[in-house]
């Protein structure tokens, strides 16, 4: 009986596994600082930077990770862009969590370069609304920790990737409370004009180009103890319908 009890709870910790998933964005878009009432839901491109006029970009984006079951240990995380459009050299790029959340309506910019922004359309997130024209920021310009989850230095036409500790804090996070994942926002460098990027969005016809979020957790087996618990009650009740015992 002892040894059957331990070679179950071998059994059932090394079936804990490590998986990896690619995820695709489930909704992104770009708020325009010189009007609370532009947006770009469904725009290709996602902007992060200043102007050549000083006028700040930022952008958003969320991942459903309801398909991690609930109790899962992150083991690392990726966030992968595609930049596509730049007029400056090397900038900073950081991800910030998103302390509330936001909409992405079928605004839509291409059509105007896409920096420019369009009228948003109800649901849209803006300078000034979490969905537009209902909730509105605390602070204009969205609400996120200022300490970023992580920098990568974004240069010219590639792709860009943004990991570390507390990237996945964040992600351990969302698939812990999921009513707080409301993604993150992408701010690129505002100490100066001229240093806005531009990523291509979930939208983009390309689907290799697409924004891809790549996780790797494991969904931990069941603690030795329960196993050792549930042994013991199978032993016992064998020993009720065995009857009593006899000489």
């Amino acid at each position: 009986m002892r040894i059957w009890i331990l070679v179950a709870a071998a059994v059932c910790v090394s079936e804990a596994s490590a998986t990896v998933v690619r995820l695709q964005a489930a909704r992104d878009n770009t708020i325009f600082e010189e009007n609370g009432d532009f947006s770009n839901g469904i725009g290709t491109g996602l902007f992060a930077g200043e102007t050549s006029v000083g006028q700040k970009r930022r952008g958003l984006i969320a991942f459903d990770l309801t398909g991690i079951p609930a109790g899962s240990v992150i083991n690392s995380a990726r966030l992968t862009l595609r930049m596509s459009r730049t007029a400056t050299g090397s900038e900073p790029v950081s991800l910030h969590f998103a302390l509330a959340s936001w909409g992405e309506g079928t605004s839509n910019s291409d059509t105007m370069g896409g920096g420019g922004g369009a009228l948003a359309t109800p649901g849209d997130a803006t300078w000034s609304h979490r969905f537009y024209e209902g909730g509105t920021w605390t602070t204009p310009g969205g609400d996120f920790r200022a300490t970023p989850s992580a920098v990568a230095a974004v240069a010219g036409i590639a792709f860009y990737n943004w990991s570390g500790t507390d990237v996945i804090a964040d992600i351990q996070q969302w698939v812990n409370a999921p009513d707080s994942n409301n993604g993150w926002f992408i701010i690129g460098n505002e100490a100066t004009n001229q240093t806005a990027k531009r990523f291509d969005t979930r939208e983009v016809a390309t689907l290799a180009n697409r924004p891809v979020l790549e996780v790797d957790y494991t969904v931990p087996a069941p603690g030795i103890l329960g196993v050792l618990g549930l042994g013991v009650l199978a032993a016992s009740r064998r020993r009720r319908n065995a009857g009593p015992f006899r000489a």
